[in-house]
């Protein structure tokens, strides 16, 4: 039997993306309502409780509010893409690879929280180094990162496409989050498994999809003895033997003058890079993704299949 899919929100950025990546699949039923209902709150609930899974690509109090409608329900299991629930305890954390025993906790748990992109490259560099004690309690880690506009959703796409609008947006990359208290830190911190937030600087460049993430170290203040071969080989260490994430061997990076924030864009993978050179004292992590790929819809679709093979 086809499992019941609901996607609440399905005509946003991240919603439309994941729609038309089930659309030709045969193992499920996507539940939809028709575009003249789409405020009908008692179709909508009726519908996040028919579902098996349903799909939240909502603001944080409408996937809130989701969570109510749903609370009763023990049949129907929540995926939210929102940043409601991404740190807290009773909802398990959508990032698979993250350590060993997450596969795991998604394909049982009720309620999963899809990561956001910035947060799964960040996290993805930093939490294998402080599982492996390379980066010590107290380091003060600094994420710098852009991203394609499409991560802004609906309006930033508009903003960056149409010149003509009044609101339109005329620079090729800017930098936001200036006031420090940029929704993604305290999902960084978490998951990033730091005992300080870390200083997060994102941008945003005139291309629609793609991201860069990247977290520059001093190795003279890492654990004792750390190097750029250390560092990289704890990152190989903790993703070995799976094909979603993957360390690029040292000898290609060095190898680099460049790296596109496009490279995989279209794809629901993630590459981490180790920058450096042998006797200098500090190295360049970087993360490429799809902000709409691995970075949103790629990784919900993955998740998806995980709390479907339970």
């Amino acid at each position: 039997m086809a499992a019941k899919i609901f996607i609440d929100g399905e005509h946003g950025t991240t919603g439309l993306q994941i729609r038309t990546r089930l659309a030709e699949r045969r193992d499920i039923e996507l539940l939809s309502i028709p575009e003249a209902e789409r405020r009908n709150e008692a179709m909508r609930e009726d519908l996040l409780n028919t579902a098996d899974i349903a799909i939240l690509c909502l603001p944080d109090d409408a996937s809130k509010q989701a969570y109510e409608m749903t609370a009763a329900n023990n049949n129907v299991r929540l995926l939210d893409a929102s940043t409601a629930f991404r740190i807290h305890p009773d909802w398990a954390y959508g990032f698979a690879e993250m350590d060993r025993a997450q596969r795991e906790k998604i394909r049982t748990s009720r309620h999963v929280s899809n990561p956001g992109c910035y947060p799964t490259g960040a996290i993805g560099l930093i939490r294998p180094l402080r599982a492996a004690g390379i980066l010590p309690d107290g380091y003060p880690v600094s994420v710098n990162a852009v991203s394609g506009y499409s991560g802004g959703g609906k309006q930033m796409i508009a903003q960056m496409e149409d010149p003509t609008r009044d609101d339109a947006i005329s620079a090729n990359n800017f930098l936001y989050g200036l006031n420090m208290k940029h929704k993604h830190v305290p999902e960084m911190k978490t998951h990033g498994l730091l005992d300080r937030a870390p200083l997060f600087a994102p941008s945003v460049g005139r291309f629609a999809q793609g991201m860069i993430v990247q977290v520059p170290l001093f190795l003279e203040d890492l654990a004792d003895g750390a190097t750029i071969d250390s560092v990289h080989a704890a990152l190989v260490q903790h993703y070995a033997g799976q094909d979603i994430v993957s360390v690029v061997p040292l000898a290609e990076s060095a190898g680099l003058s460049r790296i596109d924030a496009e490279e995989l864009v279209g794809k629901d993978t993630m590459k981490l890079y180790v920058f450096g050179t042998a006797g200098m004292p500090h190295v360049n992590l970087v993360a490429v993704l799809d902000n709409l790929g691995k970075g949103a819809s790629g990784a919900a679709v993955q998740n998806m299949d995980l709390m479907l093979s339970a």
